[in-house]
This record gives C-alpha cells, structure tokens and sequence, in this order.
C-alpha cells in the first residue's frame, strides 16, 4: 500500500509539461467527441427538415387533391334557353261525343316555329357525379296546326250532317291546332359520354312529364270553339345532343323526340288564355263530372325536334386537359 502511495506521488510530481501532454490528449478527445457530436446533429438537422418539408408537400399535394376532387363532386347548376323546330307526324284525330265518332286523316301538321308564339324552351340543369350524371327540368313551347289545304279524309258525322269522304280540313274545321302550343313539361334522367377536345360534351337523355296544350279546336259554320290551356295527358321523350363548354357559359344543340298522347275535352271555352285557370276550370268540371259539349278529342303527337340554345352555370367549369 505505501508502495502503491510512492507511485502515485512520483507520478504526480512529473515535469509540468508532461502533465498538461496529457490532459491536452484528454482535452482533444472531448474536443472530437463535441465536434463529432455537432457533425452528427447538423447532418441529422437537414435530412429531418427535408423530411418535414417532403411531408409538408405531400400533404400540400393531398389537400390540392382533396380540394380538386371536392371540386368536381359539387354540383353545378345551370338554366338556360333554347328555339329550333319541329316536325309532328301524322296521326289519326278521333272525335268522340254523344252523337258518334268523327276521324280525320292523312293530313299533315306544321310548326311555324319562327312565326309567333315561335318555338321556344327553358330548362334548368344539375349536373353533379364529377358532371357525368345529371337531371334536368325541360319546358318546349312548339305548335301543332293541322295544314288548313291539305285534303283530308273524314269519316263520321256533325250535326246529323255526314262528313265528305275527302275534303280540304279548312272545310269541315275552323281551327284544329294546337298553337299556344304543343307545351311539354319533363323531368329527365342526364348522362355525358366523356369530354373531347376539352371542350366537347356529348349527352343524353331521357324523360317523361305532361302536356299542356293550348287547344283551339272549331267545326266550320259552328258559332263555337274550345280555346284554352288544358292537361293533355302524359308525355314521354327522349334525346341526345353535343355541348360546347364555354367555361360560366355553354352552347348546345339537341336532338329530342317526344310522344304526347293526347285525351282533351271540346269544352268550348272561348276565351281561356291563363294555363292556371284553364287548368282549374278543367279540373273542377272533371270533379264534378261535367261532360265536355263538344266530346273529346284524342290524337298521338309523335314529334322530331332539332333545337339549339345557351345555358348559363352557377360557377365556371374548366376544360378538360
């Protein structure tokens, strides 16, 4: 143990400078220790940055992602209008009363779509699903007149008068026409086929609804005629057209075909010119069981329709890349 004693003090007493040699050794050492810490903390600093700036981008980029698909799923709205022209095929018009059956064919209906009440239509539209899918309230103002010249054939009687068996319709009818006019509300069922271009929508469609027509339908000679808005019955039709997206705005053209069975009452109601009331006053006859002076009138208005219009959006659609 003194042995042990002495060692240490001769060890204590060597020359100043090698002591400080060594404590230099053991200086350097926690020197390169901190340095190699601080290397490891500055090396480890950068990547844990691109770490946070890589997870920042990604969920910058989600939020784009989440933001565009939100985006695309809002519905969009528009309400538009629209003219063009029709073409109603023929059909054989019964007249029923108490007096018997009255049949007109092989005459042919005009639309006079450019001669007023032109043809007209508003629709209002709701796309949503990313805009394949969509529904759409359709209103389509067209005309039906029975050519006034055309020599028809009449079988039946008037007034205990039989009908020729050809004549021209202007000859046996004052008026047979639907002119204020061949009205069709629908609710149809939307579907876009892709975009090309970016600006080119294909579409169709179809849907059913009622028809409303304004009927004004008089014998010649007679002192009376049904002049008024009425419910027709049921209307079904289909159609297929191309849109032009304008961005807040599109243009469109359609082709549509609708089917319209017709059941009217021959009320003679002169002056019916308001669809709310007319509809009212053929309501509450048909409650209370009142039968039509002139009969019923039935007729299939199958018509072909080439239209084209403006729609306008809620917001702007961008095209597709």
């Amino acid at each position: 143990m003194q042995q042990l004693r002495l060692e240490l003090r001769r060890g204590w007493r060597k020359p100043l400078d090698e002591r400080q040699d060594w404590l230099g050794r053991l200086s350097a050492l926690a020197g390169l220790g901190a340095v190699g810490a601080m290397i490891v903390v500055a090396a480890a600093q950068p990547q844990e940055n691109g770490a946070s700036d890589a997870r920042g981008a990604s969920a910058a980029h989600t939020t784009a992602k989440t933001r565009a698909r939100a985006a695309a799923d809002d519905p969009t709205w528009a309400i538009g209008g629209y003219s063009g022209v029709a073409n109603t095929l023929r059909d054989v018009v019964r007249i029923a009363s108490d007096s018997g059956e009255v049949t007109v064919r092989d005459f042919d209906w005009i639309g006079k779509p450019f001669v007023a009440p032109i043809y007209y239509g508003v629709r209002v539209q709701r796309w949503g699903s990313f805009g394949q899918t969509g529904t759409m309230l359709d209103f389509t103002h067209a005309k039906a007149i029975a050519k006034p010249d055309d020599v028809a054939r009449f079988t039946g009687s008037h007034k205990g008068q039989a009908l020729p068996a050809s004549a021209p319709v202007r000859s046996v009818f004052s008026k047979l026409e639907f002119s204020h006019g061949h009205n069709m509300l629908t609710f149809n069922g939307l579907m876009r086929i892709g975009t090309f271009f970016g600006r080119l929508r294909p579409y169709f469609g179809a849907g059913a609804g009622v028809s409303l027509p304004h009927t004004e339908v008089g014998f010649a000679n007679d002192n009376v005629r049904t002049y008024e808005y009425q419910f027709a019955g049921f209307v079904g039709q289909g159609l297929g057209g191309l849109e032009i997206d304008l961005g807040r705005t599109s243009v469109f053209v359609e082709y549509k075909f609708s089917y319209a069975p017709y059941d009217v009452p021959l009320s003679h109601e002169p002056k019916g010119f308001l669809l709310v009331t007319d509809l009212w006053r053929q309501f509450t006859a048909w409650w209370k069981g009142e039968k039509p002076p002139g009969g019923r009138l039935t007729v299939d208005l199958a018509t072909h329709h080439g239209i084209a219009g403006v729609m306008v959006k809620t917001r702007r659609t961008a095209a597709a890349p």
